[in-house]
């Protein structure tokens, strides 16, 4: 049978002071995260400097809906109990004998939902869906003994992936401190103008493209493609401007902007993947220059001192890093399967 969303759910209102209460949490925008079903993420009251607005209660397995664009898609469960924003509405089935509270979320996750959301926004730069409008979305609606098999599917789907996930984690922990345990040693020095070259990021002249020859990057990653490049594959990608503490590692031939460097090794001294992790674990916020946006020079980069172990060391270290590679190419197309099947079933 179909049904009007506001005939089938609430809109939780438990009002909360933030100042006085026993709860210790707070989720924001930024902490759901686009298509995820569960919130992983959140800030602690105490100490914070969070709005006034946060002042709306919610419980273990309410559904938090952000009804400010759209078009990202954040609706997800919590697990935790906490307070939100009024921009996110707090919501629950009516009655669990029509209307399983997992199959709701599933719905609220489903791309019709999320077209209907688009087409429905309202406002201008900020676009937004009311409760109102909200209230009046129609789905239909499956039995009982349907919607536990598709809860259920659908559960172990996500499970699986979030196992996946872990993996993928640890791996990545296990490199990092495996670096940190080969390299704990002490080393000859350089400073980087002695061992590497750093290139300019310039501004790309033609049109940015869905795909090409060559990416063309920015302090963030990838930002389009194009058929010119400026930069050699095996390089870093630093950030000049913005995004300054957060390295990236080019397996290819780019472009990169100007609001980024690319740093080029001296193969001779340095194996560009360890020095990438070098990178990763310098803090570069030491060099900004204070400005409103974090900003970094190519001088004042010149003059880092880093440590040169023997280079059979450095490859040692790569050899373990390609092995983790591959194990996290693996899962990630493991995960991107199990995203594949958990996007069919909301879809079905």
């Amino acid at each position: 049978m179909k049904v009007k969303f506001g005939d089938v759910v609430n809109r939780v209102n438990i009002k909360v002071d933030r100042h006085h209460t026993d709860r210790i949490y707070y989720v924001g925008g930024e902490h759901i995260e686009s298509n995820e079903l569960m919130i992983h993420d959140k800030g602690l009251i105490k100490g914070s400097t969070i709005g006034y607005k946060f002042h709306f209660g919610f419980n273990p397995r309410h559904i938090l809906f952000m009804s400010r664009n759209p078009h990202l898609r954040k609706c997800s469960m919590v697990n935790f109990s906490g307070v939100c924003s009024d921009s996110t509405y707090v919501v629950e089935t009516k009655d669990d004998s029509v209307l399983l509270q997992d199959y709701l979320l599933f719905e609220m996750q489903s791309d019709r939902f999320w077209k209907w959301a688009e087409e429905h926004k309202s406002g201008g730069v900020n676009y937004l869906i009311n409760y109102a409008t909200l209230s009046s979305y129609e789905f239909f609606l499956p039995s009982l003994s349907v919607q536990r098999e598709l809860s259920k599917k659908l559960w172990a789907a996500y499970r699986l992936k979030e196992s996946y996930k872990k993996l993928l984690l640890a791996t990545r922990d296990m490199v990092k401190s495996q670096f940190i345990e080969m390299f704990k040693g002490t080393y000859p020095t350089e400073k980087w103008e002695q061992c590497l070259t750093i290139t300019n990021g310039k501004k790309y002249k033609g049109e940015y493209q869905s795909s090409g020859l060559f990416p063309i990057c920015g302090s963030a990653g990838v930002m389009g493609y194009g058929d010119c490049k400026l930069c050699n594959k095996d390089t870093i990608i630093l950030g000049r401007k913005g995004n300054i503490n957060s390295p990236i590692y080019m397996d290819k031939d780019y472009w990169v902007v100007d609001t980024a460097f690319s740093l080029d090794v001296d193969k001779d001294k340095l194996n560009p993947v360890y020095f990438f992790f070098w990178c990763k674990l310098f803090d570069f916020t030491k060099y900004n220059k204070q400005g409103v946006l974090p900003s970094l020079t190519k001088s004042d980069l010149l003059t880092i001192e880093m440590p040169l172990p023997p280079m059979e060391l450095q490859r040692q270290f790569v050899a373990l890093y390609r092995q983790a590679d591959k194990s996290e190419f693996e899962l990630k197309k493991s995960i991107k399967a199990i995203n594949a099947v958990i996007k069919s079933l909301l879809n079905n």
